[in-house]
């Protein structure tokens, strides 16, 4: 198969899965008990009122009536109101982005140069005392909770010693930078310890493949032979993984932006989903959905092109 009609493929596939993702989403959301207008009434509801608030919230509609309507208007780019407050879904969840993606950014930033030099640098000196310490260092904290080491972390380096803040309450994320080193560091301890060890694996099985050995008879140097030819068939199995990471960047990482009180759209579909605001957790599967499609083609992509033998295969 072609690279042109695979994407066209994927994508094709990708348009199908958005919209039954919304419609999942969505009876889901249906099945929880109460609704936006018990939210509102407060915590002491009276009935006549929860009444006239489903009834001005069009909450007595029919579920697959709401649900068409919703459709149909998202389809020209409106996600509708908020049904807790006088905003639009897509304010809401524009204004939650920035943090999110301001984190999910660094993240990667620093993410993929040290991914790839740990794995590469491990595999180079495969069953020495450095390769069995970076083996045996990246599987333990992969094996550690992310909550557990958000809080340990911040209970040494922000309570105890207090070098830094402990949680974004009351300050700008860019006014104060030094609020993003610690939930930075803990999204960067378990993907960069899935992904060296991914490089790594990859980094020997290349080394050792007949289609390195070809370029070293050929008289190439190590060097190039090494990040010329060696690397881009390691970092292949790697990329999937890669993908699956920056979904779950953007998608909002609920415990980190729980920890570390940062208004991103894990954080806003936690408010969401406690509220039953149907018209924002729709607005916000939507983004989670497109991208999850979005970043799994670009890796798919990637990961044929970058790959030698699937361009010979092709």
């Amino acid at each position: 198969m072609t690279l042109p009609s695979y994407v066209a493929r994927r994508t094709l596939l990708g348009v199908i899965q958005v919209p039954l993702v919304m419609c999942g989403v969505f009876f889901l959301a249906e099945a929880l008990p109460g609704d936006a207008a018990v939210t509102i009434a407060g915590d002491n509801p009276d009935p006549a009122i929860i009444a006239v608030l489903r009834e001005r919230l069009g909450l007595n509609e029919p579920a697959w009536h709401r649900l068409g309507d919703w459709l149909a208007a998202a389809l020209h780019g409106d996600f509708g109101q908020s049904l807790v407050g006088p905003r639009s879904v897509v304010d809401i969840i524009a204004s939650a982005a920035g943090p999110t993606l301001l984190l999910a950014g660094l993240t990667l930033v620093l993410l993929i140069p040290l991914s790839v030099g740990l794995g590469v640098l491990a595999a180079n000196r495969e069953g020495s005392r450095l390769d069995r310490l970076i083996t045996s260092t990246t599987l333990g904290l992969y094996s550690a909770p992310e909550f557990a080491m958000g809080l340990l972390i911040v209970t040494v380096f922000a309570v105890q010693l207090r070098w830094l803040p402990p949680t974004a309450v009351g300050t700008s994320l860019l006014s104060n930078p030094a609020v993003l080193v610690i939930p930075v560091f803990v999204l960067l301890l378990r993907p960069i310890c899935s992904l060296s060890r991914l490089i790594r694996a990859g980094m020997i099985d290349a080394q050792r493949s007949e289609y390195v050995r070809h370029v070293r008879r050929i008289g190439l140097s190590p060097t190039r032979v090494r990040f010329a030819h060696a690397l881009p068939n390691a970092v292949t199995p790697a990329i999937q993984q890669l993908a699956r990471t920056i979904d779950w960047l953007v998608g909002g990482v609920i415990v980190i932006e729980a920890i570390f009180v940062v208004p991103g759209l894990g954080t806003t579909l936690v408010q969401a989903v406690a509220a039953r605001d149907l018209p924002v957790i729709q607005g916000l599967a939507v983004v989670f959905a497109t991208t999850t499609v979005l970043v799994n083609l670009a890796a798919d992509v990637a990961a044929r092109v970058l790959s030698p033998t699937a361009e010979a295969g092709r």
